[in-house]
């Protein structure tokens, strides 16, 4: 047999990237997880545990040279650090946006920048991106973390367009609702409050989400299906893993009428 692959895998200590470290530690490769919940470089959980704060750009170089340092190659890097703000857009505050922002996406651009050259003189590569179902449809109260998606969707494409003459290959992921144990990391809106204009649709929407959540799909089917997915000698650009329901929501809103899916959309979250 041989030397087995790495993978780093960011956002590692919890949610999807919890699940998914551990799946890709079970298919045989060799994971680097970070996480700003790691303090100190450990083994532990049959993986190599290193700090990573993807919105600092000298965290991002210590993790690469620490991860270096333990394996001299990255066969791939699945990103999952993300961090979600719940409010109205009116009352989301630009510091809030700015925050999910940095993590979603430009903790992203961060992470590829660092990981680049070293696939380049390699000759090949894998990255893997979560997006999310949010990154193809909108929903209210979570605009936020929408637009950090919906910008991983778009600079996806053009990464792929530019590293596959290097024999580096980009996936989207983008997962429906998983019990992924991520309640933590939903904030709620500094602004919002009783005194909101749109409180009542809030607690609706954002109990409708909550519920989403708690009844989704088993996060560990999802960790197996990625690990699936970079054991194939081509990945697909994009891997939808999400419910039925939520497949066909998607080609509802994709081949329906704007004013259509927004009735649906409306009626679904807010019952209006």
């Amino acid at each position: 047999m041989g030397k087995p692959k790495t993978v780093w895998v960011t956002g590692a200590s919890s949610g999807l990237g919890l699940h998914t470290a551990r799946a890709l530690r079970d298919a045989g490769w060799n994971v680097i997880a970070g996480a700003r919940s790691f303090r100190e470089p450990a083994e532990q959980d049959g993986m190599v545990c290193l700090p990573l704060d993807v919105t600092k750009e000298e965290s991002v170089q210590a993790f690469c040279e620490r991860a270096l340092a333990a394996s001299p190659r990255v066969d791939a890097l699945v990103q999952c650090a993300g961090v979600l703000v719940l409010g109205s857009c009116e009352e989301t505050t630009t510091e809030e946006y700015l925050r999910v922002l940095d993590t979603n996406f430009l903790g992203m651009v961060r992470m590829n920048r660092a990981v680049l050259p070293v696939m380049r003189t390699q000759g090949e590569g894998r990255i893997v991106m979560y997006s999310s179902i949010n990154g193809l449809m909108g929903i209210p109260f979570q605009n936020a973390y929408t637009a950090s998606k919906h910008a991983v969707e778009g600079y996806a494409e053009g990464l792929q367009l530019e590293v596959r003459p290097f024999g580096i290959q980009v996936t989207l992921v983008e997962p429906g609702d998983h019990r992924s144990g991520s309640e933590r990391y939903r904030a709620r809106g500094e602004r919002m409050n009783a005194d909101s204009p749109y409180a009542q649709a809030y607690a609706r929407a954002t109990g409708k989400i909550r519920e989403d959540e708690t009844g989704g799909s088993d996060p560990d089917r999802l960790g197996r299906k990625v690990a699936r997915m970079l054991g194939r000698r081509r990945m697909p650009f994009r891997k939808r893993i999400a419910s039925p329901e939520q497949h066909l929501a998607v080609y509802v809103h994709k081949f329906l009428p704007a004013r259509w899916n927004e009735a649906i959309l409306r009626r679904y979250y807010t019952r209006e």
